[in-house]
Order: C-alpha cells, then structure tokens, then sequence
C-alpha cells in the first residue's frame, strides 16, 4: 500500500507540472513504447506462449502486430485529435469564440485480463499517453510471465513517475481501487466490472468498462455456408476460445443447419488439425480452474463434434453441443472457451427475440446475403459491435470504436476513441470586451421583452 501511495503521489506531481502535456513529447512516448514492443517481439511471443500455449503467428497477429498499427495510428492523427475544436456562436452569444479544448484526466489505472494479457494491457495505454495522462497498469497475475515481462519493459523505457506497472493479485487489485485516480479503464468479467465500478463510484471517478456476456452468431439460411464455417470456427476458436468477443452460442436456420454443421466441423478439421490436443500450437486454458468450468460444460448437452480434454496439458478440443437447455450454466455464463452450444431457429423472429430477451452483448454477428435481414437485426438487436458475414475483424480497426453496452460494459476505445476515453472535453467560451448588452441584466429596460424574443 505504501508503494501504491509512493507511485501515485509521484505521477500526480509528475502531472501537475506539464510533463505529460507537450504534444510533441507524447509522440515521442509512442515512439519509445513501439521501439520497446519492436525490441522484444521475440520475448514477448515467449512469454505468451508459456502463459497460453499461444503460436507465434497468433501471438503476432492478435497481441502484437494490432497493437503496433494502433501506436503508429494514434501518433499520425494526434495533431488533430488534441487541437481544440471551434465551435458556431448562437445567436444569443455574438462577439463571442467558442472552443471545445481536450484535456487528460491524470492519473489512470488500467487493469488488465489474462486472454490477451499483452494487448489488452497496452492498447488502453496508447490512449493514455495520447491524451496525456500518467498512468498505473496492473497485468493479470493470470499470465505472470507476460506480467513480468510488461513490468521490466514499461520501467526500462519511461519512469515510474510517469508510467508504473504493479504487479500482484486481488489484494492488489483492491489496494489500488481504494486509491482516488482521475479514470479507471477496466478490461475483465461483468462480476468484476461492477466491483470497480462500486469502487469507483466512492470517488466518483469515471469509468471505461470493456467486458464480455455472451456474443450471438446467427447463419441465415441464404448465407455462404461454406466462408460462414470458416470464419465462425477462425472466430470461435482462436486463443481456444478465451475471447471476449468471440461467438459464444450459434443460433442456425434449421433449413441449412446439417449442411452447415459439416462444414464447420470441416473447417475446424483444417485449422487444428484432426487431433487439436496433439497441436503444439493449441492454446491452453489459463488454469485448471478454468479448464474444470469448461469440461463441466460440455456435459450439458450432446457432444456433436470435439469434446476430448487433456488436463496434463489443460487443453479442451474445439468442442460443438447439441440439445442444449437454455437453463442450463452453459447458456447462462460466458463460455469463454472452446465449447459451442448449438440452437436452431424457423424465422427469423425467434432467433431476434431469443436475444433480445437476453442481457446486451458485447459482440454479434449476423451471416447472410439479405439486406433486408441484415437492418432486421442491426435495427432491433442492441449490441456492443459486430460484424455481418464475418468474425471478431470489427476489433482491428481504428475507424470503429470497441465497447460493449448494458451489462457488456461502458464507454469506447481504439482509434480516436482511445484518445476520447482517456480526455475530458471542456468548454470554453471568450466573451468580447468591446461592448456589452444591457438587456442580459434584470434592471436594464424592457431586457425580458428582448430576451422572449431572443429564447423561444
């Protein structure tokens, strides 16, 4: 507690002297944080893989490589992003300039989950350092070699002053939550997401919560079934299913349902092979107390494909049930794993309505060859972000804000957005000194006369 003091007494002096403010320094703050990923690519893929099993190529492209483009993204536009903006003068305010004018909150605490522990750490950081905050990050100890190396990078390249990393477990967490910071950005499961919240709410510091629930995935029965199973089981799958916008159940039109479900079981076939727990590049599940949640799963319904699990090596096959109870855990908890509950539908409607009776999901995603079907959906459904005929994608680019919506969380980032989580925009207006209007005033004559007329 007395560290967590130190660190934050430190950053907020660190803030309050401008040291965090000059553009051109919080360019060169990326550039230095992009070198540091650049010069331990290899380490960071190391570690990785002995915290997840994950491959170099799924290390590279969902940890690394998208959090490269995000920093070169965030330095190309900061200019812009962090220039005040004008605003039009109202008829009742001429001879005045309006400006809505960026500012970083100060101190932020990032929390970070263990599924994508060196992404999901880093990427809210680029924001915080774009709009100018200082920073504590707080890695899973989930994933304590990614932990470890996230601490020995961030301190070899900016001072702690600035940018901190604490490590430990959750009576670290609560040390830290019981700590005043000027925003929390909070990346993890609804039950924790409502402890901060709770946490945060004593001093009514402002929250970005990105959480999960879970992600429908509708194939229509004019979709391209074949693509459709290919970018189902690339989305389900990767990271063994420890994503948080990965498709949780699959609702299919009962017309194409048989046809459907041997091409993902195909598809499934050809990226992990006929034997996925003798794949060394299979990720793992985190611990054994997930691995056991999971296989409990699977016994809630009828293995239709998958279903082997390996706890020497805490691996669970790529997994896909049938006749599954709406009731049961399966379809009441994130998965958060391997396991594919499977639903069918006659119209349309039922799958919409299923859903709709439902908590807000972080993701969705739709396949079909309708426009019609496709605004249904979008229209009706309330969804944090998705896709329509395809996967998690809508997560790599920094046009489209990421966040969820309901229980699936609060407030947005990547992009300019990133930039906006971590800003208050304050409004200032300058008022003219070379006359004034004596009707503003209530002794002045006939002032209400003009101001009806003015406000109506």
């Amino acid at each position: 507690m007395d560290n967590i003091q130190s660190i934050l007494a430190a950053q907020r002096e660190y803030f309050l002297k401008g040291h965090t403010r000059k553009l051109e320094d919080r360019k060169k703050n990326l550039v230095r944080l992009r070198k540091s990923i650049k010069r331990n690519e290899q380490a960071i893929i190391d570690a990785l893989n002995k915290d997840l099993n994950k491959s170099e190529f799924e290390a590279y492209t969902t940890e690394i490589g998208i959090l490269l483009e995000e920093i070169s993204f965030a330095g190309k536009h900061l200019k812009k992003w962090a220039a005040p903006e004008k605003v039009k003068t109202a008829v009742t305010h001429i001879g005045t300039r309006g400006r809505i004018v960026p500012e970083p909150y100060g101190t932020a605490l990032i929390i970070a989950p263990w599924n994508y522990p060196f992404q999901l750490a880093l990427s809210p950081l680029v924001g915080a350092i774009s709009a100018g905050n200082t920073a504590v990050l707080k890695p899973s100890e989930f994933a304590p070699a990614v932990s470890g190396l996230l601490k020995r990078m961030i301190e070899e390249t900016f001072p702690k002053e600035y940018i901190a990393v604490i490590e430990g477990g959750i009576e670290t967490n609560q040390q830290l939550l019981a700590e005043k910071f000027d925003t929390i950005f909070f990346t993890g499961s609804v039950p924790v997401g409502k402890i901060v919240m709770e946490a945060a709410s004593k001093h009514l510091t402002p929250v970005t919560l990105e959480l999960g629930g879970k992600s429908p995935c509708i194939v229509h029965n004019d979709a391209d079934l074949k693509l459709s199973a290919r970018r189902i089981a690339f989305g389900k799958f990767t990271n063994a299913g420890q994503t948080c916008i990965a498709p949780d159940y699959l609702m299919v039109h009962e017309d194409i349902k048989e046809e459907f479900m041997t091409l993902l079981k195909s598809e499934i076939e050809q990226m992990f092979g006929k034997d996925p727990l003798q794949n060394e590049k299979y990720s793992r599940m985190i611990s054994e107390k997930h691995f056991d949640r999971l296989t409990e799963f699977i016994k809630e319904g009828t293995i239709l494909y998958g279903g082997g699990s390996k706890k020497e090596t805490l691996t669970i096959a790529p997994t896909i049930l049938g006749d599954v109870s709406t009731d049961s855990p399966v379809m009441q908890e994130e998965i958060f794993g391997p396991v594919f509950p499977v639903l069918q539908y006659r119209e349309l409607e039922e799958a919409i309505s299923f859903i709709q009776a439902r908590p807000k999901p972080l993701a969705l995603y739709l396949f079909t060859s309708s426009k019609e079907t496709e605004e249904q959906v979008v229209n009706r459904v309330s969804f944090g972000g998705g896709c329509i005929n395809d996967t998690l994608m809508h997560i790599a680019t920094p046009h489209l804000p990421f966040g969820g919506v309901g229980e699936s969380g609060m407030g947005n980032y990547h992009g300019k957005f990133s930039f906006d989580a971590f800003s208050h925009y304050k409004s200032v207006l300058n008022q003219t000194t070379r006359f004034d209007f004596s009707f503003r005033y209530p002794n002045a004559k006939n002032s209400l006369k003009i101001v009806k007329r003015l406000l109506k």
